[in-house]
């Protein structure tokens, strides 16, 4: 079973940028779930400026972050390949996790962080997976002692 933003209620996909409000997941930008979160794009900048953060493999071509292209006709897609407008956010994404110009300790954290976020969303899942079940099994207990009761009712009245 899917968990959905309860902001918006679409799906939350383990690659989405997530938060928690009142104790429910949501998308922490509903309109553009997969993007770079301030913070990874702050680190792009500081510590990835002077080399590629990402590669076309339809183009054959390699980008540094501020060579990549965004939509302006209004959808605010970013993070595009200048050539066939394919979205290389989560190239980018990768790649900061395994960038060797940041330093170990914010690699680090910023791995804990994003591993931290995809095992709440597993998390959210099995508890409404798990959820489902127990419904299931209520209404399956529903629907026998109802059956049960008017087994009972029509022998009274038989009677």
């Amino acid at each position: 079973m899917q968990v959905n933003c309860s902001r918006c209620f679409r799906p939350i996909a383990l690659t989405d940028n997530i938060e928690s409000c009142d104790g429910h997941l949501t998308h922490a930008d509903c309109k553009r779930p997969r993007h770079l979160t301030a913070e990874e794009r702050a680190l792009v900048f500081v510590y990835c400026s002077d080399h590629a953060v990402a590669h076309c493999q339809s183009c054959n071509e390699s980008f540094r972050f501020t060579e990549l292209g965004a939509d302006m006709m209004g959808s605010g897609r970013t993070n595009l390949c200048r050539g066939c407008r394919r979205d290389l956010t989560e190239q980018v994404r990768v790649h900061l996790l395994r960038c060797v110009t940041l330093p170990a300790e914010i690699r680090q954290k910023a791995l804990a962080v994003r591993e931290a976020a995809q095992q709440l969303i597993k998390w959210s899942q099995e508890l409404s997976d798990r959820s489902d079940v127990l419904i299931r099994e209520g209404e399956a207990l529903l629907f026998e002692s109802r059956k049960a009761l008017r087994a009972v009712m029509a022998r009274r009245t038989a009677s």
